[in-house]
């Protein structure tokens, strides 16, 4: 059976192109158990993770890359965090009153953007935004790279829900060896890649291995293909975390909300796991002292 859940980054010795491919099934299954997601947002958060798991692995420095979609219409917020080392975690919001989600990515949406942060663990936040004006999520990020890195860049992105759900995608990019050559049209060895590219099968590219993708893709190619590097759902919610968000409220509305409910309730908008705390809790919260670090 092939080993999924992995990300394969790749070169092209000849054409000085880079490119990635990534296949998801457990870390994706792990983020649609969390939550009773629609199978158009279990598309959509296939898609975006397979993104974020492309750009994370962009990064040359430790810290993670977060793809967040917002916008006024059917979907209202979708979001994947990736970490330098592709710890995946992510949770979509949609207006659940609708019997129906549109049919298409264009339609989901009204004004939206997509907003993509990169956090490193040292220095400064970047962040850029782009309209989600284009028929794909795909084009959307192509159209990041060009408008925030004018770099030529191919995106394939793909998901499956069901029985079997499973997400997958490439992303194929000039290695500039000047500010002057990013422009696709001054490539030619690069379009002549993304034509290859384009011919792939969803088939293929969920059940094939990586390898064999590649080879059938890019055989006639110099391809140098590097160790690959597991992908994993990981949240890093906990007990101690959500203290330490209580610590920011007065202690006497906790209290408060003790007395008339019994206990505060938190849960984690991305793995849904609940964290309870009871008035003693409370008193170590604010006495200094650690909570029990157990899940209720």
């Amino acid at each position: 059976m092939t080993k999924t859940d992995l990300l394969h980054r790749y070169l092209f010795n000849q054409a000085n192109v880079r490119g990635e491919l990534v296949q998801l099934q457990e870390s994706y299954r792990a983020i649609l158990d969390s939550y009773a997601y629609p199978p158009a947002i279990q598309q959509l958060l296939g898609e975006l993770m397979a993104a974020t798991s492309l750009l994370t692995a962009t990064l040359k420095f430790e810290g993670d890359v977060s793809l967040q979609l917002q916008s006024e219409g059917a979907v209202r917020y979708a979001v994947i965090n990736g970490t330098h080392d592709q710890k995946m975690r992510g949770v979509a919001r949609w207006d659940e009153q609708r019997q129906t989600l549109p049919d298409t990515f264009a339609d989901m949406f009204e004004k939206g953007i997509l907003v993509i942060t990169i956090t490193p663990k040292e220095g400064e936040r970047y962040q850029g935004v782009v309209a989600l004006d284009k028929p794909t999520l795909a084009a959307c990020i192509e159209s990041y790279f060009e408008q925030s890195e004018q770099l030529a860049t191919k995106v394939l992105l793909r998901a499956r829900t069901g029985e079997s759900p499973a997400a997958a995608g490439m992303l194929v990019q000039v290695l500039p060896t000047s500010s002057e050559a990013t422009n696709a049209a001054d490539r030619p060895e690069f379009d002549h890649l993304v034509k290859l590219t384009e011919t792939l099968t969803d088939e293929e590219l969920f059940t094939l291995p990586a390898q064999e993708v590649l080879y059938r893709l890019y055989h006639q190619e110099e391809v140098e293909l590097f160790t690959p590097q597991e992908v994993r759902f990981q949240c890093t919610c906990s007990k101690e975390r959500s203290a330490a968000a209580l610590a920011n409220v007065d202690k006497a509305e906790l209290l408060d909300i003790i007395a008339e409910e019994g206990m505060i309730k938190m849960n984690c908008q991305y793995c849904h796991k609940e964290y309870t705390f009871d008035a003693i809790d409370v008193e170590a919260i604010y006495s200094g002292g650690n909570t029990s670090p157990e899940m209720h």
